[in-house]
């Protein structure tokens, strides 16, 4: 038999346990497999415990024999947080091995051996026992950090694993140890023990809450999803946001055009917008990219299609009550469940929590226009531009490749003048680039729109006016008379621009 042939049939026999946590499933490609030994680690506070409970409640679900041993925390430290996600440990035996209240009698000090000699046998000896006696398929170790001490040096650490490793080989067990990495440097050589190793991780930020990630560091044998995937920690467990790979998403959807409900618009973008396809409407505050981009979800969900938005900046009722002072009925929408609003805190949500929270929505109730208000938001959950990139990149190929029309709005700094910069270029990444301008005109303050670009079409390239008269919007002809509304500071022609001679101030 060669040895291709052995693993093949080796694989085949492979069974995956659930980790009680659907997102990690997903990036283990479907579970632990079964019958190894594996090491969660992470600092403190990092949800470790809680993952590792979901493991052992998911395999009392399943009709498994469990067991949690403890070797850090008193079990009832281990019923606190438990009952804190509204779970009941009495199916799982929780073995406690935590220094009992007699053992910081000094009479009750070895004075012959130095306590390592002892404890440490003693503490393994009755784990196995515990193990014997039982025959549980899920093992938990909380934590290593005790075994480490009671080892004193390294090798004998390290020789207690592998025979940890070598009795749970043959016992149809799969193994959780957990470790708090107190230990002094990164301790690599357990990473070489374990089948598989996950790391958690939490970042602080200045303002909001902290940032908590994982990565699979290794999984023998076994393809899994690679990288960094964002986790939060909420009543009911931990929960894993797996990173989005747009590429794992086939295209399959018609292209067609979709119209805001307003005919000019429509004409100004060549008939529409076009379904799986990404819009960045662009300009400074207050100039109407909002009350534009839910033009568009309202002219969806009058057709009958699903519309979601999401909104950074602003709070539900004051977008409710402006929307419902330009004539559109967002109430009779929100009721039927065609139209899904947001509102998000940058401070409180992890990117990869937007994105899934996306990707479930478009999955589940099949919507067709998404609007993402503003960029600005959204930035300002990610800790830094290069990221944000990458993941704009992902979730925009992936909406596209669903057939979603994508609008995402994107604040400008100021108003008018030569030097509005945008916080971040994100332009190169969408389709369809529309640019909102302030400008003055006969001492008014006047809006513009204009097409800088769409990929799948024809537009118009001619800069027209926009108004918002009391319940409608109103995109105006084309404004010929003048050159530099770009700038916001605009001269006119005194003549239509055929027979233009020169350049006049306005009123000249």
């Amino acid at each position: 038999m060669t040895i291709g042939t052995l693993s093949s049939k080796v694989r085949s026999k492979e069974v995956r346990l659930k980790s009680g946590s659907e997102g990690l499933d997903d990036i283990l490609g479907g579970g632990f497999p079964s019958n190894h030994l594996y090491l969660l680690e992470g600092d403190p506070g990092t949800g470790k415990t809680t993952l590792a409970l979901q493991f052992l409640l998911e395999g009392t679900r399943a009709g498994e024999r469990c067991l949690y041993v403890t070797l850090s925390e008193s079990e009832l430290e281990l019923q606190g947080v438990a009952e804190s996600h509204g779970w009941s440990l009495d199916a799982i035996p929780i073995f406690e091995m935590t220094p009992q209240d007699e053992s910081i009698d000094p009479e009750a000090q070895y004075t012959v051996f130095h306590p390592s000699d002892v404890e440490l046998a003693d503490t393994i000896a009755a784990v196995l026992k515990q193990v014997d006696e039982l025959q549980p398929t899920r093992v938990v170790f909380d934590s290593l950090s005790e075994l480490r001490m009671l080892a004193g040096n390294p090798l004998r650490y390290r020789r207690q694993i592998l025979g940890l490793k070598r009795y749970f080989s043959g016992r149809n067990c799969t193994v959780l140890l957990l470790d708090d990495r107190t230990a002094e440097g990164h301790d690599l050589q357990l990473q070489s023990i374990a089948h598989g190793v996950i790391i958690m991780e939490s970042a602080d930020r200045e303002f909001g809450v902290k940032r908590r990630r994982l990565e699979v560091r290794k999984l023998r044998a076994s393809r899994y999803r690679e990288g960094f995937h964002d986790y939060a920690i909420e009543t009911g467990g931990v929960l894993v946001f797996p990173r989005l790979i747009a590429s794992e998403h086939l295209p399959g959807h018609e292209i067609k055009a979709l119209s805001s409900g307003t005919l000019e618009l429509d004409k100004l973008l060549g008939g529409g917008l076009d379904s799986g396809t990404s819009t960045l409407f662009m300009g400074p505050a207050g100039c109407g990219k909002s009350t534009i981009a839910t033009r568009y979800a309202v002219a969806a969900a009058e057709r009958g299609e699903n519309t979601a938005i999401f909104t950074f900046d602003e709070t539900l009722t004051t977008f409710c009550h402006r929307c419902t002072g330009l004539g559109m009925d967002l109430g009779s929408h929100i009721r039927s469940g065609r139209i899904r609003i947001s509102q998000l805190d940058p401070a409180e949500i992890a990117p990869g929590q937007f994105v899934h929270q996306i990707r479930k929505l478009v999955e589940e109730t099949h919507t067709t226009v998404l609007v993402i208000d503003s960029l600005n938001g959204f930035l300002n959950a990610m800790p830094g531009e290069q990221f944000l990139i990458l993941q704009l990149h992902e979730l925009i190929t992936y909406l596209n490749q669903q057939g979603v029309t994508t609008i995402f709005t994107l604040a400008q700094h100021g108003f008018v003048g030569n030097d509005m910069d945008t916080p971040v270029d994100v332009s190169y990444l969408a389709d369809t680039v529309l640019l909102f301008r302030y400008f003055e005109a006969e001492g008014e303050l006047r809006q513009a729109i204009s097409v800088l670009k769409k990929r799948s079409g024809a537009h118009e390239r001619t800069i027209h006016s926009l108004s918002f008269n009391g319940s409608a919007v109103k995109v105006g002809p084309a404004l010929s008379n003048f050159r530099g509304i770009i700038t916001g500071l605009p001269l006119s022609y005194r003549e239509p621009p055929a027979d233009w001679k020169g350049p006049t101030e306005i009123g000249a």
